[in-house]
């Protein structure tokens, strides 16, 4: 089930209280990433923000490597540029590995703000 927290301290806007949060996916959400050389590799994200996140991957991808995410969320598909950054292995023995969006316009952040705050709110609002 998702989960949303604060990920700070990065201020996205005017407002110190305007933060990036983070929802964990916990793999829920699946993702194509093509490589430089158009090699596709398939990963399953487990933290998601406006900024980057985290992809469960069989094996490592190099560090700075430019990529692009490829995932739907919601009613939207992003697909945006990202830089891979260094691996970390979490308690499970998975392989997890950060990454950030590069140069995110700002419709494809609005839509990625939009369909996480959806996901969010579809987790917290109590079934009729």
């Amino acid at each position: 089930m998702p989960e949303s927290f604060p990920l700070g301290p990065f201020p996205t806007g005017t407002s110190s209280h305007d933060r990036p949060f983070r929802v964990k996916l916990r793999g829920s959400v699946l993702t194509l990433i093509r490589l430089p050389n158009q090699r596709q590799v398939r990963g399953k994200l487990h933290q998601l923000s406006i900024s980057g996140g985290l992809v469960h991957l069989e094996t490592p991808l190099d560090e700075k490597l430019k990529v692009e995410f490829i995932f739907h969320l919601g009613n939207h598909t992003i697909r945006e540029r990202a830089e891979i950054m260094f691996p970390m292995w979490a308690t499970q023995g998975w392989l997890q590995q950060p990454f950030r969006f590069i140069e995110l316009p700002e419709a494809s952040k609005n839509a990625l703000e939009t369909s996480l705050l959806a996901l969010v709110q579809n987790v917290q609002e109590p079934a009729s």
